[in-house]
Order: structure tokens, then C-alpha cells, then sequence
């Protein structure tokens, strides 16, 4: 027997206002745009229309539907067990990204393909190139350590006018350096986004999703499948989130002509002292931390500039 519905806020807390994912999802809609999405969505306990996030295949089509609805794919897969990942979350890095850029341009947030952004670990999905280009008319370079996720993402962009000639993907053959090999001599970029593997280990990686659907679920599970799916190089590293991080910040020194801004996400709090540390070690000029808050899950991003303030105006005049 359903209990009795739940009437949730029309707006979600947490979100950027300009994150176009604010809202709860719009099934009807969502349908009308991806039929595919029917047999995944059914009524919850509250007799409100969902899916199963607990379903790989479920989460990939929802992403599927949001892309085609939201940002105009004719498009969009990744092969089996790769990361699929949160849509609104990866939305809120890119608006937040744009406000600090606004920042140095007199509040106006600069756009069209002439503001370069590089992401580091571009990934399979290559979902934050998708929602710059939309949202600001950004060119990208997405880099990644693994071909497979490359040839994916050049698929994307192929089968996508939209995206056709705004993305060029860029191997890493060394997956120890970050910028070294990537960004070429006399290149420039106003932005650098990241999101970093997170964990030290597959165990690690395995215990905590595990942990994460025991909460959620309210009982014991012993499979843990990756409802967001997940290469190894996409959920850990030796070190995990902090020494990538510090990695980062450290390389990011040599190319601090090269880069207006420089940004990561961060997951762990516990990080950010590490992390400071490593800015204050590279002489970083200026550090900004954004809290990012979605439902349960509480991140934030860190971006930092080698550049002053006049340097960076100078900067922007000449971009």
C-alpha cells in the first residue's frame, strides 16, 4: 500500500541559481524527449514518480533524458562501467566556475569559444564540456589517461553538431603529470576544472559504496554495485583525492603564466587543510573556496591563480 504523497519543495536547496536542474525532475517531460526512460520510471513509497538510482541502466538513460532535454544532444552513451555522473552537481561546478571568472571581467561572466577551458580527466561522459558550451558558448580541451574514455567522448562530440569543433580531446600519456604534455607552448587558459578520483584503493572505492547503500537502503547489501558506475582511474588513485590534489597544485606552478584559474572539486573536508598547504607551498596569489550542498552530499571546489590583480585584469583585456 503507497503512503500518502509527499509534497516536495518546487526548488531544491543547495543549487546555483542559475543551474538549470533545480527543480525536481519533470518525468512527463523527461519522456516526451527520451521514450526510452518509460520502464524505468515508477512510483515510489510516496506515490511520487522516480526511478531506481540504484540502477546503473536507470541512471543512464536519466542522464540520457536530461541532456537531450536540457542541453540539446541528439546523443549521448558511455560503455558499460564507466562513470556516469550527476548531471545538476556537475552543472552547479560549471556556474560556480563562471561567477569566479565574472569575478576577474567586473562581474560580467565572459563567453563564447574564445574563454578556453581545460578539464582534467575529461572522462567517457564528457559532461562538462556538453553543459560550458551550452550554458557560456566555451571551447574546451579534455584531456583523460584512458583512450577508451576518449574515443567515447569523440563519439559524443561527433554525433553532435552542437559540439562539433568546441571540444578537442588530448591523450595523456603520462598519467603522473597533469599539465605537462597537455598544455602545449605559448597556450592559454582562463579555466582548469577537475574532478578527482577520490579514493586510495578499489577496496576503498568498494567499502564506500558499499556503506553509501547500506545507509540509503536501510539494510545490509553485500554487492556493491556502482549505481554511477566507474572505471578504476576514474575512482581512485595512490593517495586518492589529496595527493592527486596536491599533485595538481604543485604542477600547476609551472604553468601559472599559462592559466587564469586554476579549480578542482573536492569531496573530503578533511583534504582542504592538505590542500591549503600545497597553495601556500606553490605561492598561489589568490584562493577561492566554493561549498556546494546537494541534499545529503556536501562538496566544494578550490581555485586558485598565480596571477595579480592587475595581472589578471590584464588578462581579461587581452582574451
Amino acid at each position: 500500500m503507497l503512503q500518502k504523497k509527499i509534497e516536495h519543495p518546487k526548488v531544491k536547496s543547495g543549487f546555483h541559481p542559475r543551474n538549470r536542474h533545480r527543480e525536481r525532475y519533470d518525468f512527463k517531460q523527461l519522456i516526451e524527449c527520451c521514450p526510452e526512460l518509460i520502464p524505468f520510471v515508477k512510483a515510489d513509497a510516496f506515490n511520487n514518480e522516480s526511478i531506481d538510482f540504484f540502477d546503473p541502466e536507470a541512471v543512464k538513460i536519466l542522464n540520457k533524458a536530461l541532456l537531450k532535454h536540457f542541453y540539446n544532444l541528439d546523443y549521448w552513451n558511455i560503455p558499460s562501467n564507466y562513470l556516469c555522473p550527476p548531471i545538476p552537481g556537475r552543472a552547479d561546478y560549471i556556474h560556480h566556475i563562471a561567477d569566479i571568472l565574472g569575478g576577474t571581467n567586473q562581474g560580467k561572466i565572459p563567453t563564447g569559444v574564445q574563454v578556453k577551458c581545460l578539464d582534467i580527466g575529461v572522462g567517457a561522459n564528457c559532461v562538462y564540456p556538453i553543459i560550458g558550451i551550452k550554458e557560456y558558448g566555451w571551447s574546451f580541451v579534455g584531456t583523460d589517461i584512458d583512450p577508451v574514455a576518449l574515443e567515447s567522448a569523440r563519439k559524443i562530440i561527433e554525433m553532435n553538431p552542437v559540439l562539433k569543433g568546441k571540444i578537442e580531446l588530448r591523450l595523456q600519456d603520462h598519467p603522473k603529470d597533469i599539465f605537462r604534455g597537455i598544455i602545449q607552448k605559448d597556450e592559454h587558459f582562463d579555466l582548469t576544472i577537475c574532478n578527482p578520483p577520490f579514493h586510495t584503493s578499489l577496496a576503498a572505492a568498494q567499502s564506500g559504496t558499499l556503506r553509501k547503500l547500506n545507509n540509503l537502503k536501510q539494510r545490509k547489501i553485500t554487492n556493491p554495485i556502482l549505481n554511477f558506475g566507474g572505471q578504476n582511474n576514474e575512482l581512485w588513485c595512490e593517495g586518492g583525492e589529496e595527493r592527486f590534489v596536491c599533485d595538481m597544485i604543485r604542477q600547476s606552478k609551472q604553468f601559472a603564466t599559462s592559466c587564469l584559474w586554476f579549480s578542482t572539486l573536492i569531496s573530503k573536508e578533511s583534504n582542504l587543510k592538505s590542500v591549503y598547504d600545497a597553495l601556500r607551498n606553490a605561492a598561489a596569489i589568490e584562493v577561492k573556496t566554493i561549498p556546494m550542498g546537494h541534499g545529503n552530499k556536501i562538496s566544494r571546489i578550490v581555485a586558485w591563480t598565480f596571477l595579480t590583480q592587475e595581472q589578471q585584469s590584464e588578462w581579461m583585456k587581452r582574451r
